[in-house]
C-alpha cells in the first residue's frame, strides 16, 4: 500500500487525527504546570521564552527522529526555505504567542475548549480563502454541530464574558492555526511535511527564544519535574504536527480538521484531572458535546473516498 493510498484511508485520517488532538488537548493542562513550574514572574517575555524553548527542542526532536529512520540528515530544498519561514512565523510564532499568552489569562478548561474553534476557521480560510476545496452546505452543517457542541461545554459553570488577553488570545491562535493548516497542505507538494516541521519549530522557537530574552524573560528549568514537563510539551509536539501534516498532504482540509472539535474534550477531561481550577463543565455537558462533535465527523468523513474534493 503507498503512502497516499495509507493515509487517504478512512480508519488512519480516524485514528491519526484523534491521536493529534489528544496530544494536543493534553498540552494545556501541561503548559499550565508548567507555568508554575518554571515561570518565577508570568510576565509575557518569560511566557514567550517558555513557549519558544518548547518548540525549538520539538523542532530538534523532529528533525533527529525522522533522519534516523531515513538513515541520513534531512534538510529542506533549497527554494523551500521561504516556505518553510512563512509556515513558522504563522504556526509557529503568530499561534503559539497569542496561545501562551492567552492561555496564561484564562483556566485551562475555558482556553482548551475556545481552541477547538480552530476547526470552523480551518474549514472557511480552506474553502473561502484559499479555494482549496468546494464550500458545501454538508461542511457548513458539520462545523456548525461541531461548534454547538463547543458552545454548549462552554455554557457550563464559565463566564460568557470575553476576556481579551485570555479568549480572545486564543481564539486568535485558532485564526492562526487555520491558515497554517491550509499553508502546510500547499507546501508539503514541494517538500516533505515532516521536514517542514521540523525546521518550522526550530525557526520559529529560535525567534521566539531570542525575543523572549531580550525583553528580559526568565524560565526555571532545575528540578525533573520540570525537565519532564518541557520535554513532553517538545516531544508532543513533534509527534502530532509531523502526523497531523502528513495527513494534511493526502486529505482535505476540512476532512482532517474536523477532528480538531475534539481537542477540546481531551483538554477538558485532562484539566479537570490535572488541574485544581474554580472553572468546571458538568460531566452531562461532555457526553452531549462529544456526540455533537462525532455527529460533525461523521458527517465530513462520511463518503469522502467518494468525493475527495467536496
Amino acid at each position: 500500500m503507498d503512502s497516499k493510498k495509507f493515509f487517504g484511508s478512512k480508519i488512519t485520517v480516524v485514528l491519526g487525527a484523534l491521536l493529534c488532538c489528544a496530544l494536543w488537548g493534553s498540552a494545556t493542562p501541561f503548559i499550565k504546570i508548567g507555568y508554575n513550574l518554571m515561570l518565577p514572574s508570568r510576565d509575557v517575555a518569560s511566557t514567550i521564552l517558555f513557549a519558544g524553548t518548547r518548540f525549538f527542542f520539538a523542532g530538534l526532536i523532529t528533525i533527529a527522529l525522522y533522519s534516523v529512520a531515513r538513515r541520513k540528515i534531512l534538510v529542506p530544498k533549497k527554494e523551500n526555505w521561504s516556505k518553510i519561514a512563512i509556515i513558522s512565523s504563522v504556526q509557529t510564532v503568530i499561534q503559539y504567542v497569542f496561545f501562551y499568552i492567552g492561555l496564561a489569562n484564562t483556566s485551562g478548561v475555558k482556553g482548551t475548549i475556545l481552541s477547538g474553534s480552530n476547526a470552523f476557521f480551518s474549514m472557511l480560510v480552506a474553502t473561502l480563502v484559499f479555494r482549496q476545496e468546494k464550500f458545501t452546505l454538508k461542511k457548513l452543517i458539520a462545523c456548525i454541530i461541531g461548534f454547538a457542541g463547543i458552545v454548549l461545554i462552554n455554557l457550563d459553570g464559565l463566564e460568557l464574558n470575553i476576556n481579551f488577553f485570555g479568549d480572545a488570545f486564543v481564539l486568535f491562535s485558532s485564526i492562526a492555526y487555520a491558515f497554517s493548516s491550509v499553508l502546510i497542505k500547499r507546501y508539503s507538494k514541494y517538500e516533505d511535511p515532516v521536514v517542514i516541521s521540523g525546521y518550522q519549530f526550530m525557526i520559529g522557537g529560535l525567534f521566539m527564544v531570542i525575543v523572549g530574552k531580550l525583553c528580559g524573560g526568565n524560565i526555571v528549568v532545575t528540578d525533573a519535574k520540570s525537565v519532564g514537563v518541557l520535554a513532553y510539551l517538545a516531544f508532543l509536539s513533534a509527534i502530532a504536527y509531523s502526523l497531523w501534516g502528513v495527513l494534511l498532504k493526502h486529505n482535505p482540509v476540512s476532512r482532517v480538521t474536523i477532528f480538531c472539535f475534539m481537542i477540546p474534550v481531551f483538554g477538558v477531561l485532562l484539566s479537570k484531572l490535572m488541574l485544581t481550577e474554580t472553572t468546571s463543565v458538568s460531566n452531562i455537558n461532555i457526553v452531549i458535546t462529544l456526540i455533537l462533535i462525532s455527529v460533525g465527523i461523521f458527517m465530513i468523513n462520511y463518503g469522502a473516498d467518494k468525493k475527495q474534493n467536496e
